[in-house]
Formats: structure tokens, sequence, C-alpha cells
């Protein structure tokens, strides 16, 4: 009797960005519920210097790998798709990985930089591919896809980190000229809300600049919109599903990196309370960001549906979003009819099968016999 071997799932998690501790949570979380007839699970840890660790048996937690796993690297040898210790030697043998899942928030994980190393590697991985998670991340870039595509989103402006401090008055200028307050200026590369403030007044904007600088080379400052905080989960690669709607109910004024991770009172209501022809245009748009960023895998759109007006906005697309079992993208599909351990199969034979894809694509041209003489002399 034969048996199947069970997949090696690499979980990346950690990272150098400001959300390294959320991505802790969401790989316990990844791993835990992945089937152990199935999946083989390797934590690999990413250090806040950046530094890769493999876990052992002896690690119970994730932050126990940061502390004393064994330090690996991933070479960009598609021949090999294996971790490899950094200690080289008898006792160290290489990590053979068959997919990776990434669950990496924010920069150096979910801009586009890991999944390149994986695309070297030539290894499948969860998610979106570099070009979607670069968009996905950098929020003025995406913004400009989303208009370009069609959806409706709120009116921003985008400064860099360079003219903001070379010339503090004119984006002052700039800004007062195109907005009335409040504005929200945040970070234009980063996630889970960090270096975000509601600005009240002209006075205060200076410092919330200043902030968002602190944790990006981009700034965007766009209109406050008072809203419901609507959002949908996206699945697939070029079929894709929506997940019924979810609204984000913050205990705060907005809901900042506070409110997600840090007190309780936000509450997630899903389904949300929205008439059939909103979920209709809210899943629609949901898919239509999508694929405006060249979307694969998975992502969580964001929207805004105003009080006053009852208009939908989308505010951002996630390509990595919080993947506890009580975040909002698995809580999602799990009211969609999908459970938390079938999304994790799905998310995974997704990436297998656009490796597999990818895998059909020519890179080279080979030449006949003797049409290279010109370009060899």
């Amino acid at each position: 009797m034969s048996f199947k071997r069970r997949l090696r799932v690499g979980v990346l998690f950690g990272g150098r960005s400001g959300e390294h501790e959320v991505s802790l949570a969401s790989a316990t979380s990844v791993i835990r519920a992945l089937d152990p007839q199935k999946y083989e699970a390797v934590p690999v840890g990413i250090r806040k210097d950046g530094r890769w660790l493999v876990g052992t048996g002896a690690q119970k937690m994730l932050s126990d790998v940061l502390k004393s796993g064994e330090f690996v690297s991933l070479p960009p040898d598609p021949a090999s798709a294996a971790l490899v210790p950094v200690a080289r030697g008898d006792g160290h043998p290489h990590v053979a990985i068959d997919v990776f899942f990434p669950v990496l928030h924010g920069t150096f994980g979910e801009d586009g930089t890991v999944q390149g190393l994986l695309e070297l590697a030539g290894v499948p991985y969860v998610g979106a591919g570099v070009l979607a998670s670069a968009v996905g991340m950098d929020k003025d870039v995406q913004k400009r896809l989303f208009e370009q595509a069609g959806l409706p989103i709120v009116p921003f402006l985008a400064f860099s980190r360079g003219e903001w401090e070379r010339d503090r008055k004119k984006v002052l200028r700039e800004i007062k000229k195109k907005f009335r307050f409040p504005v929200f200026v945040k970070p234009a590369t980063l996630g889970s809300s960090v270096g975000m403030t509601r600005v009240k007044n002209l006075g205060q904007l200076p410092a919330a600049l200043d902030l968002a600088a602190e944790f990006a080379l981009k700034i965007i400052v766009e209109r406050s919109v008072t809203a419901r905080e609507i959002e949908v989960s996206v699945l697939g690669n070029d079929e894709v599903r929506a997940s019924i709607p979810g609204e984000i109910v913050p205990h705060r004024e907005f809901y900042d990196y506070t409110a997600k991770y840090l007190e309780e009172g936000t509450r997630l209501v899903i389904p949300a309370l929205l008439t059939k022809k909103q979920v209709k245009i809210f899943q629609e748009y949901a898919v239509r960001s999508f694929r405006a960023i060249d979307g694969t895998g998975m992502a969580r759109c964001d929207f805004f549906l105003e009080r006053s007006t009852n208009k939908i906005y989308v505010n951002e697309l996630n390509t990595i979003p919080g993947f506890t079992s009580i975040s909002m993208y698995p809580k999602l599909w799990e009211a969609s009819g999908l459970p938390y351990p079938k999304l994790i199969d799905r998310l995974i034979d997704l990436a297998i099968e656009l490796h597999a894809e990818k895998s059909r694509t020519k890179y080279s041209i080979e030449l006949p016999a003797g049409a290279g003489g010109a370009l060899e002399s």
C-alpha cells in the first residue's frame, strides 16, 4: 500500500516591518490549522534584523523559533528550492520546501521583495506575485490603478518624503488648496494603520506628515469620509470569487492600529447589514480591484460606505490580510461557506496551480544549430 507524501509547507512569519508581532499571531493560526495528515508545517521566522531561522521540534512557540532556531538562507536557485543552513557541515541538512505560505505583513514581506526571492528560488508560494504585492503595498500606485479601472476612490494627494522635507510650506499649501479638514495622513507603503493620523486642522498637519514620513518614502493625504467600513475577501487566480461583505465597527474614532490589535471593543458584523444591490456592487468592485492590480491567491478589499450619500469608495486592497482565526479575511470566508482549514487548503492548491502554469512559460529562446555565430563572434 502506498501513501501520498505530505506537502512540506514553509510558513514565513515575522519580518522587518512594524507589523512583526501581528505576523506571529497570523502564522500561529495558520500552522494550527494545517491538517497534519496532508501537511508538514515548517516554521520559518524572519527576525527584525532580517535574519532567517527555521524551527525544529524543540521550539514550541514561534517566538522561540526567532530566538533559538537554526539560521538559514533561501538561495535564488530553482534547482534547490530548499532552505540552506548558514552553518554548513554534518548534521545541518538542507530543508526542502514544497510550497511557502508567507504570513508577512508590511514592508519586506508583503511588498514583492520576498515574492521576488521565491520566484528566483522556483518554489510555489501562496498569495500575490511580485507586481500585485508591490502595488498592493504602494497605496499611491494602487489608487491610480483603481482610478484608471473606473473604480470610485476617495480624493487624495501623494508626496515623497523628500518633497516634504525640502519644501514643507509648498506641501502644506497644496494640501490646504485641495482639501477641507479633517483629512487622513498615512504612510503610502505600510499597513495596519501604522503611522496614520486623522488631522482636524492645519496646525496638526506638520506633525502628522512627520510621523508618516518616519515609516515610508511616500506619504498619502486623503479626504476624511464619515463612513461605514465594509470589507470583502477575495480568492482565486483566473477565476476569482468574492465573499459576503462584513463591517468593521470600531470603538475608537477610527480603525487605527490600537483599535485593531491592542484594545477590545471593535465589532465585526458578518454579514454586513446591506441591501442585495449593495452586496452585489461591493463584490463586483472587490473582484475588479483584485484584477486591477493583477492579484492572485488572496486579498481583502476594504471599502468606505459614505453615511450621508451611501456612495461606495474603494479604499485599499491588502494582499496578505490578517490571518488569525478571528481575522476578517477568514471569517468572511467561513460565513460564505468555506471554513478556515479548507480556506488554507484552497490557498495552497492555488499556489501550486499557479506555479505549474508559470512553468509552461518560455523564458529563453533556443536558437537553431549554427544560428548563434554572429552573436558569438
